[in-house]
């Protein structure tokens, strides 16, 4: 069985519709399940947030998320990016349309100096993004 490294962003109390958005980018299945569900929360506000988001697109990228409870600091900013790579222009200039919108550009997805088309951006539910398509970097 192979070993995975799984990005796991984390939200205040909007997870559910960043995952059905990063769902409408990537495709997949999308199983959520709540603080409820697992009976987690004492705070019947928490119970229908989202304890554990995980999306399975149908190329095997995996994403996961989930609310952060009230009773916890959450950090708003971080030194991570989630950088998504491989060959196909088309495939990933639709992930880099899609995240795009409602977000912020800090580099626009164009030709780098390494060959590859690449982009920076910061979603609108402000996850960092870096998407490169050809050469490998």
């Amino acid at each position: 069985m192979a070993t995975h490294l799984n990005p796991y962003l984390s939200f205040r109390d909007n997870a559910r519709d960043a995952m059905e958005f990063y769902r409408t980018v990537f495709g997949g299945e999308l199983t959520l399940s709540t603080f409820g569900d697992f009976g987690a929360s004492d705070d019947p506000a928490e119970a229908g947030k989202i304890m554990h988001g995980q999306l399975e697109s149908p190329g095997g990228l995996v994403l996961m998320g989930a609310d952060t409870p009230a009773g916890m600091e959450r950090a708003t900013q971080s030194n991570i990016s989630v950088s998504v790579s491989g060959q196909d222009l088309a495939e990933l200039q639709g992930y880099w349309d899609r995240l795009a919108e409602g977000g912020t550009i800090q580099e626009p997805f164009a030709q780098a100096p390494w060959g590859a088309t690449f982009g920076m951006l910061t979603d609108r539910f402000g996850v960092a993004w870096m998407i490169n398509a050809g050469p490998e970097m």
